[in-house]
């Protein structure tokens, strides 16, 4: 029997809640009786509450994001009709901020903001009330906001990573909380005050992951370049140890001094991701949304990483941003590939309950989904069937561009015109005269749809059809196939097709000598 469960639904096995494992860490004299289990959103939910409800617990403390939000809501159902005496307690930010656009009405108490102190505050209530020789009460809200953690004051979480955990899943780490900016899609902007936790602590706990065989660290700091201090010792300590290791920083995209670069640039490849949140390009929509831009000093920094550094980016565009037009997409887009070959993340625009994103609602016409993940359908400036479009170009770019599968093939989808035939660019001119991208990507995108009527479950094999047949409609069968066998040379032979096979090469097979997820290492 274990009194407590802290549970969630990650989105994939290979993620791990640090939420969960901060609530476990300050629980004091109440540890000893509190497990940790953690399911996916792909489980069955009468099986995960039967995984939960073995252990006959008093209270049941759920992880609540977009991600989960549809399956928690089940799960609450199941678990209240079955065991109707436990006491569900619900975190986490999908929980946390209202208006509540799934229900969670029979959930007992849900936390808003920082659960670690008032979490173990309120378990010792609810098990004082359940044990009458301890004389309880039952005065506590049903709704509960707290104020923002004494970062100095609660234990961090990371000796709560397991040895599965260290070996399996990725490792989450924040150096900081809040963020400066007040960008109206995001939570982050809610806590405008950057807090730090103890730097030389938390070098202490790295170093004790290390050393229990930690070598995948992915940091959930929103600026982390913003402290100067705090990224230049944390990036000594990686620059300190022996590759292979990766380490992943969100980044802010316009700060980038000198110091910051040249320590950068002595990573090795493979070995650091920086995920850089651009969103709009455009200066009157990040105004609009109350994101600063500076936009001369964000194409420096991405022209250096881009060809100073071996650092792997991950850039981010919105669709959908209240008076951003499709257009106004497309110049993002081509912008971006003629700076940088690295992954551009197309996120679909999402109305987070907490943000101030609705008060363009009328001006813009902005309509979303009440259902997870809240994502916009239409605006003045969007038909629905665009988004739609869209939706589908951002699952496709993923497959083709972002995985790395494609690097050489999917280029030549922008060197050739379906209209006028292929187009010759010089390496010296590719940076900076590279037909749209959108408009090839997107007549791409809309082939494929005719031909499979599906975003999901393309085997390998059937994306290099699929890249196969529609380029071959234009350009010569050598040069296609030619780009197809350098970008899969390294993959099993079973996987690619007969017809690429059977003049493959072989040889240049991967050591398997890295830890860099299989995504980033296609790049590096």
């Amino acid at each position: 029997m274990s009194t407590i469960i802290l549970a969630t639904l990650n989105a994939r096995y290979a993620h791990s809640s640090l939420g969960l494992r901060y609530l476990y860490a300050n629980l004091h004299e109440l540890q000893k009786d509190a497990i940790i289990v953690e399911f996916t959103i792909n489980e069955q939910i009468q099986s995960i509450a039967e995984d939960i409800l073995k252990h006959d617990p008093n209270i049941v403390g759920i992880g609540v994001y977009i991600w989960n939000a549809s399956e928690v809501a089940q799960l609450i159902e199941v678990i209240k009709k079955v065991a109707p005496k436990t006491t569900i307690i619900l975190g986490g930010p999908e929980a946390g901020h209202t208006p509540h656009r799934v229900d969670f009405g029979r959930a007992d108490y849900i936390i808003g903001g920082e659960g670690e102190v008032e979490f173990y505050r309120l378990c010792k209530e609810i098990l004082s009330y359940a044990d009458p020789n301890k004389g309880g009460n039952q005065s506590v809200q049903h709704f509960i906001h707290t104020s923002m953690t004494d970062l100095n004051a609660i234990n961090m979480p990371y000796r709560a990573y397991n040895d599965e955990d260290i070996a399996h899943r990725t490792i989450y780490v924040e150096a900081s909380r809040g963020c400066p900016f007040e960008c109206e899609f995001c939570l982050s902007s809610m806590d405008k005050k950057v807090r730090n936790f103890p730097l030389d602590g938390l070098l202490e706990e790295l170093e004790i992951l290390w050393q229990r065989g930690a070598r995948s660290f992915k940091f959930i700091d929103r600026t982390f370049n913003l402290n100067m201090t705090f990224a230049n010792r944390i990036l000594d300590f990686f620059l300190s140890k022996e590759p292979p290791y990766f380490a992943h920083f969100e980044v802010v995209p316009d700060h980038f001094p000198e110091a910051l670069k040249s320590k950068i640039a002595l990573f090795p490849p493979g070995s650091i991701q920086l995920e850089i949140g651009i969103q709009t390009l455009d200066p009157v929509i990040a105004n609009r949304i109350n994101r600063p831009l500076k936009i001369d000093k964000i194409y420096d920094n991405i022209r250096f990483l881009e060809n100073e550094t071996k650092a792997h980016m991950h850039l981010d565009l919105i669709v959908g941003l209240p008076g951003e037009s499709l257009d106004g997409f497309r110049r993002n887009l081509d912008k971006l590939v003629s700076l940088s070959s690295c992954e551009i993340q197309i996120g679909i625009l999402k109305k987070l309950s907490g943000t101030t994103l609705s008060r363009h609602d009328m001006e813009y016409a902005m309509i979303y989904s009440d259902m997870p993940p809240y994502d916009i359908l239409q605006n003045n400036l969007l038909t629905f069937a665009q988004i739609q479009k869209m939706k589908r170009f951002a699952r496709f770019w993923d497959i083709f561009y972002n995985s790395g599968n494609f690097v050489h093939t999917v280029r030549l989808l922008w060197f050739y015109d379906v209209k006028g035939g292929f187009i010759t660019v010089s390496t010296d001119q590719q940076k900076n005269e590279i037909p749209s991208v959108f408009e090839n990507f997107f007549r791409f995108s809309e082939w494929i749809y005719t031909q499979i009527h599906s975003t999901w479950k393309i085997s390998l094999e059937r994306q290099i059809m699929l890249l196969h047949d529609y380029l071959t409609q234009n350009i010569a069968h050598e040069i296609v196939e030619e780009a197809l066998r350098k970008d899969l040379q390294k993959r099993p032979e079973k996987s690619i097709p007969f017809f690429i096979r059977q003049s493959f090469l072989k040889g240049n097979k991967s050591d398997g000598s890295t830890i860099t997820p299989k995504r980033q290492s296609k790049r590096v």
